[in-house]
């Protein structure tokens, strides 16, 4: 070997290396709940340390390495598990990590408390990692944070709120984003930003004496910048801030314009600070002059006048213009340039005595001390009516000199005798424009802005102004986005240093001179007027300069200089931030867990949230605890401790025998934001002794049941292991229900109704599918019931019922009361064959107190006839199902005593399967107070279908009904010429019932259970009412349920109703027979109202009286049931006798028609031979009655009806509605009609169609120009009238008839009269679009929401 070629040898120790196996490491983090799913993966050589795996874990989990735990997690249980040590100098492998297999460990807290974040140990907000360089050139709106070093591909969930504590590298202190509160923060921090500004209002004292400090303006900007001065947090809140301005929290979420927010503040300023030293502050600092002047250009006269501004609004593009001014400078000298007024646009001089051509200017006087630009980047596209953004490149200087665009001779110029009119004709020019929208003090009052010529400004350092008008750029607030939405932030330089940093809501970083020249927009270069106007971009929209004199620019206040009431202010301000950041350690000590407790007396499991230090000793916790759930004086704390509990399992995990004394950070594995587990406050008699739940114990919960009484005993706990057998578990449970293990069955549910029976004695829990909490029945009798197959034995069937049973309080009413007729087909038959009945009835009353006398007798009976007992886990009450009732003696051959204790009952008829409706509670109780019953409930008008409160008061619903099916299907039918019925193909959708046409009760029986027992008490709906309490079974049907109530309402279940009641006892009624009570649970409240129920084929129908003329047009009258079969005539029979017994309505058959009612609208004629069937009628559905002054015009289904009013522009006035009944669809015809009851000639006529809902109501101010006047249409059903059906209003007027000529007075007058008149009626006059709401800042705290909308 040459000696020059052992330097090309590789080392042996590195080819070692490449060799060394290399262990893959698995690390879930377990200090919080939201980073439990995380895992952190490591793929180390086995000799590194274990020490080099903490700093490992420590760089990809973002925190401190010494501040937690890394434990083994291979398959070991929670308690198991052993810490890694990082003491000893040991590699993985000595430490027992296998190479080439997967090494699982757990990340826990250290001492009970949780891991550090190196954020936090850094102390700033700004040491994550990120390189320094890309923190400061960062600008615009910022990505989400990550609190964890960019460098690294591990992403931690913890939320670290010391990131918004720390302050930032800068120096300075960001401010919170409440919702949409940019534009605001970018004003305040340029205000902070600028000296003279902030060194004035320091010196600005606030008298608490004379104003509340809440709503002072000036004193919370103060507090605010002594906090952005001095707080060492990151970002503070202007809450404070917007609460002095009057805003409520809804504001936050308004987007607003900066520069509207600079006019408006400054307003408010001004106000506040009225009679003090800052009087004149803004006009000094923010406020020029210029000159409005317009000169003939024939002999030179000149008129003009005097404005002042606080901002100069520069346009990017000309109108009309593709190209943008490349540079502000250019956008100023088109602001100055003047304009030639020539042509139309003539100026009348004053001097010449005639219109001439005329120049019109603006000319600048004086710049103020802080000169504000604002670059109008957003404008309105005509072409497609949106508002848009110009993103045009334009460029602006860091130092600006004004001296060319100043007019110096005008300067020294008298300022007196000036014009308030510049003389123009035509004030539309592009000036003028400018002028009126920006600088006119008309606007003054909504923008906040006074304008008033101030003569201490004439005289403010003239002579500076002629010498020095160079200006230095301070402050860039940025616009991100479009028109429709966007974001700003402010670029903003220190007088202090020079450097320009990005003020971005609650970050705060340094930038460079690129990045300000990265807001200058888009790239120059022709292109449309209009292009990119939805395009989001990020350009300067508001530019802030101060003037550079070295005897006026200032220098921030210093603490040391700070005025005696700065700092207290400060002082106070910093032992607040103090108390706070003691109250945040304190939280951050704390542990809160959910605290539930079976309170011993109210018997209830009661909830609360128990917050304890990490410090405090479970005996300590226990005492809290004890307070907390008000057991002190009920339960010593000796009887009391505290469970590890799982609420969602009801699971018991452990106990803390012996652990009185440890703390609870030890015991609950250190504070943290959320924990998996809750705490049970566990209480005991003095006699007994607490049992000890261990980790890894499984808890059962064992319901005892007796075959012979059939009762389901209440469940006794017992704790087991999942490693024991069936035959080892039924000895456990035997020690804790004293039941012979031998013949004990077991039967696991495993789901709802999910039975299984445990007979394989070998065999484990764990195999048979237990969890972490059971429920299990056990049942142990010499009967044969065992040898039956499970689930045809006794047992089955008694837990099956078991678990469907269900408690219901049911109110009954207080008396029954006759039967009424029914509205109904002739010749169909009487609903209640049993005319007699209910007058033979015994009262509610008589039935409970026979059945209390029958309990004795009935209770042997349930012993020899296999009686049936509650099966609600309730040994007691009555079985009313036993007892005599009238219907068992009018109706049954058998007595009550042979009755089976299972009640057979009805279930649906497959034949007879109807359509389901679109919800199951309808026709909800209307106008009926649930203490009484009116004679009319049993009539026909008994219910009504809008949802109802316990007082009686209607909710109205929404009735659905889609006229446009059924008007075209009769219109088509019309047209064909074919019978006359509204034939449709829509199913049936009525009510079932139990009875077939013959009144019998239909469908084979099957056996269900069913138990009543009187109730008084919790549950009953009104005190003193008459209630049951009923144990059911669910899958019972509702007619079934129904005729089980029959023998306790006292009369027949089709002459009473069943309401559901829900939530602020809102009451539906029931009204699907065949439907189960499977939607039903426990303790679910039902109330039952007298009153004929409905039958197969029926529909409750609300009848609404037409008022055409009325300002009330659609008025409720009463209730009815219709048929199907019945002819429309047939259903006018049966209304006349209540509507005269009801409503005091006496009408003849034939001077009054049925309509349909289609929300507020008047719909199609019903003809008196149309017939109820197969129309898409529902249980909620509505028809209008309306009384006629002549006999029925309709005769046919070709006609139609329109309702026309006559508009007199003369008169300002409309005259009533007439009815026109046309025989086609033709224009001509309608026409003719009209001129035949106006005697308004035809060649004058003009009408036009209604617009919104019946009556169509419109001002008289705007119906003569808002309508669409004489379409040029030859068919109705045509654009735009589309008038296919009965209802349409149509208005009409003489053409030739010329409008009442009013004064501003009486107009006035008529718009007060008019608004009144439409708010009534609840009409919309004319479609506006929504107004974005105006920026205000109220000076008298905040007003009501009516007079703050705009």
């Amino acid at each position: 070997m040459r000696p020059g070629e052992e330097s090309q040898l590789v080392p042996k120790e590195i080819e070692n290396a490449a060799d060394e196996p290399r262990v893959l490491c698995i690390v879930q983090d377990t200090t919080n709940c939201k980073s439990v799913n995380e895992r952190i993966t490591l793929n180390l050589p086995a000799s590194t340390s274990v020490k080099q795996l903490y700093e490992d874990v420590s760089n990809k989990a973002g925190y401190v390495s010494s501040t937690f735990s890394l434990m083994w997690g291979n398959g070991a249980s929670n308690t198991d598990m052993a810490a890694l040590d990082p003491t000893p100098d040991r590699t993985l492998q000595e430490a027992g990590f296998e190479a080439g297999k997967k090494n699982f460990l757990h990340l826990t807290d250290k001492d009970g408390e949780q891991p550090q974040l190196t954020s936090d140990e850094s102390g700033t907000a700004d040491s994550s990692g990120l390189d320094d360089s890309s923190q400061e050139k960062f600008i615009g709106p910022l990505p989400r944070e990550e609190s964890v070093a960019g460098t690294s591909n591990y992403v931690s969930q913890n939320y670290s709120y010391s990131s918004l504590l720390s302050k930032s590298d800068t120096g300075y202190v960001g401010l919170v984003n409440q919702a949409m509160t940019c534009y605001l923060n970018s004003l305040l921090q340029t205000l902070f930003m600028t000296p003279e500004f902030r060194n004035a209002l320091y010196k600005w004292e606030f008298e608490e004496s004379e104003e509340d400090p809440v709503s002072s303006i000036p004193y919370q900007l103060q507090r605010l910048f002594v906090l952005l001065q001095t707080s060492k947090k990151r970002a503070i809140e202007t809450t404070d801030v917007t609460r002095s301005f009057g805003w409520d929290s809804s504001e936050a979420w308004q987007q607003h314009d900066v520069q509207e927010l600079c006019r408006v503040m400054f307003d408010a300023l001004e106000q506040k600070w009225k009679q003090t030293e800052q009087a004149d502050l803004i006009n000094q600092l923010y406020q020029g002059k210029l000159k409005d002047y317009v000169k003939c250009l024939e002999c030179g006269y000149e008129s003009w006048r005097i404005d002042t501004f606080l901002d100069i609004p520069l346009v990017i593009r000309p109108y009309g213009s593709n190209t943008a001014f490349g540079s502000m400078e250019e956008a100023l000298h088109a602001f100055i340039q003047p304009e030639t007024l020539d042509g139309p646009n003539q100026y009348f001089c004053e001097r010449c005595k005639r219109k001439c051509d005329a120049r019109k200017g603006l000319k600048f006087l004086h710049f103020p001390y802080l000169l504000t630009l604002q670059l109008k980047r957003f404008d309105f596209d005509y072409t497609s009516m949106h508002r848009i953004k110009l993103n045009d490149r334009m460029t602006f200087p860091d130092e600006l000199d004004m001296s060319p665009f100043i007019d110096m001779e005008d300067e020294k110029s008298p300022q007196t005798d000036s014009c308030t009119d510049s003389g123009a004709e035509n004030e539309g020019s592009c000036h003028s424009d400018q002028m009126s929208n920006d600088f006119s003090t008309d606007d003054a009052v909504d923008e906040g802005i006074c304008l008033e010529t101030n003569s201490n400004i004439e005289k403010l350092n003239k002579s500076v102004a002629e010498k020095n008008s160079l200006y230095e750029l301070f402050s860039v607030m940025v616009h991100s986005g479009s028109a429709a939405g966007g974001h700003y932030y402010a670029c903003i330089k220190s007088f202090a240093d020079g450097q320009w940093y990005s003020f971005n809501d609650q970050h705060v970083s340094r930038i460079t001179q690129e990045d300000i020249k990265k807001t200058y927009g888009g790239a120059t270069g022709n292109r449309g007027y209009y292009s990119s106007a939805f395009a989001s971009s990020t350009n300067a929209y508001m530019l802030m300069y101060r003037l550079k004199n070295p005897a006026r620019n200032a220098q921030f206040l210093e603490a040391s200089e700070f005025p005696e009431h700065i700092k207290l202010l400060v002082q106070k301000e910093q032992e607040q931030e103090e108390q706070e950041k003691r109250q945040r350690e304190i939280e951050r000590n704390t542990c809160k867990l959910k605290l539930f407790c079976m309170h011993p007396v109210k018997q209830i499991m009661m909830e609360s949230k128990l917050e304890v230090h990490k410090d405090k000793t479970m005996k300590e916790a226990v005492e809290i605890a004890n307070k907390l759930m008000d057991l002190e004086g009920v339960i010593p704390l000796d009887c009391c401790r505290l469970v590890k509990y799982d609420e969602f399992h009801d699971y018991l995990e452990r106990s803390y025998e012996d652990e009185e004394d440890r703390t609870m950070g030890y015991l609950l594995g250190g504070v943290k934001s959320s924990y998996m587990f809750d705490l049970l406050l566990e209480t005991k008699r003095p006699d007994q002794v607490f049992q000890s739940y261990k980790p890894g114990e499984v808890m059962v919960k064992v319901y005892v049941v007796d075959l012979k009484t059939e009762t389901v005993a209440s469940p006794v706990s017992v704790r087991a292991y999942l490693s024991q057998t069936i035959i080892e578990f039924k000895q456990l449970i035997s020690k804790s229900v004293d039941l012979p293990p031998d013949s004990m069955r077991v039967i696991l549910e495993r789901c709802y109704n999910d039975l299984r029976l445990l007979n394989v004695a070998n065999k484990t829990l764990k195999a048979e599918g237990f969890f972490r909490s059971n429920k299990v029945f056990v049942e142990s009798s010499d009967s044969l019931d065992h040898q039956l197959v499970f689930t045809d034995s006794h047992l089955w069937k008694l837990l099956d019922r078991h678990a469907n049973t269900i408690k219901l309080y049911v109110s009954l009413p207080e008396h029954p009361r006759p039967t009424a007729r029914s509205v109904g087909p002739k010749g169909g038959g009487d609903m209640n064959p049993q005319e007699d009945y209910c007058s033979r009835a015994k009262s509610v009353d008589a039935i409970l107190e026979e059945s209390t006398e029958k309990l004795k007798s009935l209770s042997l009976q349930q012993h020899q006839d296999g009686g049936n007992g509650d099966s609600s886990k309730s040994t007691e009450g009555s079985d009313f199902e036993n007892i005599d009732s009238p219907l068992n003696e009018v109706d049954s051959s058998g007595s009550a005593d042979n009755r089976e204790l299972e009640n057979r009952i009805l279930p649906a008829d497959p034949e007879n399967n109807f359509q389901p409706e679109e919800r199951s509670d309808s026709d909800v109780n209307n106008d009926r107070s649930t203490s009484s019953v009116d004679s009319d409930i049993l009539s026909s008008s008994h219910s009504s279908d809008t949802l109802c409160n316990a007082d009686g008061t209607p909710i109205p619903l929404a009735n659905g009904l889609d006229s446009h099916s059924i008007t075209s299907s009769r219109r088509s039918k019309a047209n064909d010429g074919k019978k006359e019925t509204w034939d449709t193909a829509e199913e049936d959708s009525g009510t079932d019932s139990e009875y077939d046409e013959s009144g019998k009760s239909r469908g084979e029986a099957q056996y269900m259970y069913f138990k009543a027992e009187p109730h008084a008490g919790e549950g009953c709906l009104a005190e003193g009412s008459k209630c049951l309490l009923v144990n059911v079974d669910k899958r019972i049907t509702l007619a079934a349920f129904k005729q089980q109530l029959e023998s306790f309402v006292g009369v027949p279940s089709s002459q009473f109703k069943v309401f559901r009641v829900y939530a602020s006892n809102q009451e539906f009624e029931s009204v699907r027979l065949n439907e189960t009570l499977s939607s039903f649970s426990d303790d679910n409240k039902i109330t039952i109202r007298l009153g004929r129920a409905l039958k197969k084929g029926e529909y409750r129908v609300k009848i609404f009286q037409l008022l055409v003329n009325e300002p009330e047009p659609c008025k409720f009258v009463l209730d009815a049931v219709f048929s199907k079969g019945m002819t429309v005539r047939q259903s006018k029979e049966e209304l006349l006798p209540l509507l005269r017994e009801q409503c005091g309505l006496d009408l003849s058959i034939d001077r009054f028609r049925l309509r349909k009612k289609t929300w507020k609208n008047p719909g199609t004629v019903f003809l008196d031979s149309h017939v109820y069937e197969n129309e898409s009628i529902s249980s909620c559905w509505e028809v209008l009655l309306e009384a006629l002054d002549e006999t029925e015009k309709m005769k046919s289904m070709s006609q139609l009806s329109l309702f026309t009013k006559r508009w007199r522009p003369s008169e300002l006035k409309l005259d009533p509605f007439k009815e026109v009944v046309l025989e086609s669809n033709s224009v001509e015809e309608l026409r003719d009609k009209i001129c035949e009851i106006s005697a308004i000639p035809l060649e004058n006529l003009e009408f036009a169609k209604g617009r919104g809902t019946f009556p169509c109501d419109i001002s008289v101010l705007e119906i003569h120009q808002d309508l669409d006047w004489n379409p040029k249409v030859s068919t109705l059903n045509a654009w735009p009238l589309y008038i296919s059906d009965d209802g349409a209003v149509i208005f009409y007027r003489d053409k030739t008839e010329e409008v009442m000529e009013l004064t501003d007075e009486q107009r006035n007058e008529l718009v007060k009269k008019e608004s009144s008149r439409l708010q009534k009626t609840g009409h919309r006059v004319t479609y506006s679009p929504r107004k974005e709401k105006a920026l205000k800042i109220y000076l008298d705290g905040p007003t009501n929401k009516d007079s703050a909308q705009d």
